[in-house]
């Protein structure tokens, strides 16, 4: 579970799965600012129990016991829970994902047959391991595949991640959008030499993040897209293939790239769910040996997240004619004005546009007499409200999708998740407190002014 979600709602995944014992750090407590829960067991005084004869033994068991010894010691198979991993809740309440072996195992394989990593790779991996590709790609794929592993807590730090790279000559870097814009400006060409892929993903990767970690480091940011329930990797830009005169293309910059082997998308109408053709946009539905078992203890909606055998994923996109997949919007990120869907996304590219690297957030707050309506936050000092909304009038987007003028806010900064995702849930509860305070504000000037 995110520590970033909050105290109330870590007990609730303790709650929902039972837990009894919690492993942790007296330390990681300290930094992370968390407060005690029952059931906390210290690394530190299990470390300190431990007797050197103990991990000696321990060390030959692992190192000569038979596998088939071992596996008896527990009745598994494949299709057994692995993990529950708890959603981020970027835009509802956080549910128990619930993972098998095989989920979490197909999917590596998949991710091995696209990227060839073998014993002399090593993998950087610095996001959380409560975050899925966390868990799947930087946790297990190194284990599975036996190649080396070096790990940061704190995707945040780059120049300590600069300097890991470096140190231990990564081969495969794993992060988001918002964290390799700040490797560009804070780490050196030189450090991040060994780099062979450094896939991206989370989030929308903006052209203007692609072109600069290019241009610097002469590397491609392969974007990729998955979800927790799909454990989690879908489909992923690889390298291009080149053999003589025999070439395939394996990247397309504005796409998520190509779905992994053994994983199908199929592109629906919303509304009745029927496929669509090339190169229209509709509901993304997915499936694959990595579709979770189901949540945590809630049947109804895992049923409402399944589609004949297909995970309803909530996003809308378009395949191409190559088979690249392209992530357009949220189903839940429009807001219906004046009877027309307005794709919050859409309206943030534009704002992006004008200002360049500085973050920003549409959403929709409740309007009295339109049902909804568009609010931007964001985080360019020198720029004032004002001249964001003059500037953004000026753009092709049409005049429904623009929010009025009192609708836009400057903010120290966005509210993100412990993945540096933006938080949809936190950027609108921030929106609705700006628009309140503005109207509070409005109305005690209005009856001075009475007065």
């Amino acid at each position: 579970m995110p520590f970033t979600a909050g105290r109330e709602a870590m007990a609730s995944a303790v709650e929902q799965c039972g837990i009894r014992t919690i492993l942790t750090s007296k330390i990681f407590l300290a930094k992370a600012k968390i407060e005690v829960m029952d059931g906390m067991v210290y690394l530190e005084d299990v470390m300190s129990q431990i007797s050197g004869f103990e991990k000696i033994r321990t060390l030959a068991a692992a190192r000569l016991l038979p596998a088939r010894l071992i596996a008896r010691r527990g009745k598994r198979t494949p299709d057994s829970l692995a993990t529950v991993i708890f959603s981020s809740g970027s835009s509802g309440v956080p549910k128990g994902v619930m993972l098998s072996h095989h989920n979490v195992l197909s999917n590596i394989q998949s991710m091995a047959q696209v990227f060839w990593v073998d014993d002399s790779d090593v993998i950087v991996g610095v996001l959380p391991f409560f975050h899925s590709f966390g868990y799947t790609v930087t946790i297990w794929l190194p284990l599975v595949c036996g190649c080396g592993a070096a790990y940061h807590t704190n995707p945040t730090e780059a120049a300590k991640i600069g300097e890991l790279v470096a140190k231990y000559r990564g081969t495969l870097l794993v992060s988001t959008p918002t964290f390799y814009a700040s490797y560009t400006r804070k780490c050196t060409a030189e450090q991040f030499s060994s780099l062979r892929f450094v896939l991206v993903g989370a989030e929308k990767l903006r052209e203007s993040i692609a072109k600069g970690f290019h241009e610097k480091f002469g590397l491609e940011l392969l974007e990729g897209y998955g979800c927790t329930e799909m454990s989690p990797v879908v489909a992923v830009n690889g390298p291009n293939f080149e053999a003589g005169k025999d070439t395939q293309l394996g990247n397309k910059l504005g796409t998520v790239g190509q779905p992994l082997p053994g994983i199908a998308v199929k592109i629906v109408n919303p509304s009745t769910m029927e496929p669509l053709d090339p190169n229209n946009e509709g509901l993304v539905l997915v499936k694959g040996p990595n579709r979770m078992i189901g949540y945590l203890n809630q049947v109804e909606r895992t049923a409402e997240a399944v589609h004949n055998g297909w995970y309803v994923t909530g996003d809308i996109g378009a395949l191409d004619d190559e088979g690249f997949l392209r992530i357009t919007d949220r189903l839940a990120r429009f807001s219906k004005i004046a009877g027309e869907m307005v794709p919050h996304l859409k309206v943030e590219e534009s704002i992006y546009a004008i200002m360049g690297e500085y973050g920003c957030a549409v959403t929709g707050i409740p309007d009295d007499q339109r049902g909804e309506r568009l609010v931007a936050i964001y985080t360019r000092p020198d720029m004032t409200p004002l001249e964001l909304w003059q500037r953004l009038s000026d753009t092709d987007l049409p005049k429904l999708w623009l929010p009025k003028r009192e609708n836009f806010y400057l903010v120290d900064a966005l509210p993100t998740l412990g993945t540096g995702k933006l938080d949809l849930r936190g950027a609108k509860a921030t929106a609705i407190e700006l628009a309140s305070a503005s109207r509070s504000s409005e109305a005690e000037t209005e009856k001075v002014n009475a007065n």
